[in-house]
C-alpha cells in the first residue's frame, strides 16, 4: 500500500530542509544568517516606529492576515495587510487586480517601511507590482516564493525565501512555518526547551 502521508511528510520536510535564502545579488545566505537579518530588520522597524506591510494571493492571502496580526499583537512589530473584501473588489474593478497592492502601498506606506510578500508561484502580477511600488517607496523587501526557482519576486527583494517544491500545498504549508519561525525567533519562543504551555491570554501571558 502507497504511504501517502509518509511521502507527503517527507516532501515537506525535505522542501523545509532546501530552503533557499538569498540576497539582493542573487547571493545564497546560510538560511540561519538569513533569519537573522529577517529579525534584525524587524528589530529596526520596531525601534524606528516604522511599519511592515505583508501581501499575498489566496491562501498566501491568508497568511498575511494572520502574521500581520501576530507581529502587531504579540511582536510588538506594527503590521498591516492589504485583503479586506471591500477594498480588494473595489481596486480590481477600479484600477484593475495588478494594482490591488501597489496602490494601497503608494497611500499607506512610507519609506523605510517593509514589504513582505507570500507568493507560491513568486510571480502574480500584483505582487511583482507591490515589488516595484515598495522600491520606489525606499522600503525594505522581503519575499517568499516557490515552484520555479526563476521566479521574478525571488530576483528582487533583499531577502528572499525560495522553497524548492513542485506542488502548492508544499509551498504554502512552507511558507506559513517560515514565517513563524521568523516571528517567533524575534520574540525567543522556543518548543524544544520547554516544560510549559504557551499562553497569549494577557492575562496568563507566557512566551
Amino acid at each position: 500500500m502507497t504511504q501517502y502521508y509518509e511521502n507527503y511528510l517527507n516532501s515537506y520536510t525535505a522542501a523545509l530542509g532546501c530552503l533557499e535564502v538569498s540576497d539582493l545579488s542573487g547571493s545564497l545566505l546560510d538560511q540561519e544568517l538569513g533569519f537573522e537579518k529577517l529579525c534584525g530588520l524587524s528589530a529596526q522597524i520596531q525601534k524606528s516606529g516604522h511599519k511592515k506591510f505583508l501581501v499575498g494571493n489566496g491562501a498566501s492571502a491568508a497568511f498575511a492576515n494572520h502574521m500581520a496580526l501576530d507581529w502587531t499583537k504579540n511582536g510588538g512589530v506594527p503590521s498591516h495587510s492589504f485583503s479586506d473584501s471591500a477594498l480588494l473588489s473595489a481596486l480590481g474593478n477600479d484600477l484593475g487586480y495588478e494594482d490591488t497592492f501597489a496602490s494601497p502601498l503608494t497611500w499607506y506606506a512610507e519609506k523605510d517601511d517593509a514589504l513582505i510578500t507570500i507568493s507560491s508561484s513568486g510571480s502574480s502580477s500584483n505582487v511583482i507590482k507591490a515589488i516595484e511600488a515598495a522600491r520606489a517607496k525606499g522600503m525594505a523587501v522581503v519575499t517568499l516564493s516557490g515552484l520555479k526557482p526563476d521566479n521574478k519576486s525571488r530576483q528582487m527583494g533583499d531577502v528572499n525565501l525560495y522553497i524548492p517544491a513542485k506542488t502548492y500545498g508544499i509551498v504554502e504549508c512552507a511558507h506559513q512555518v517560515l514565517l513563524h519561525v521568523w516571528l517567533d525567533k524575534f520574540m525567543g519562543i522556543v518548543e524544544w526547551d520547554r516544560d510549559g504551555f504557551q499562553n497569549m491570554r494577557k492575562d496568563q501571558f507566557s512566551l
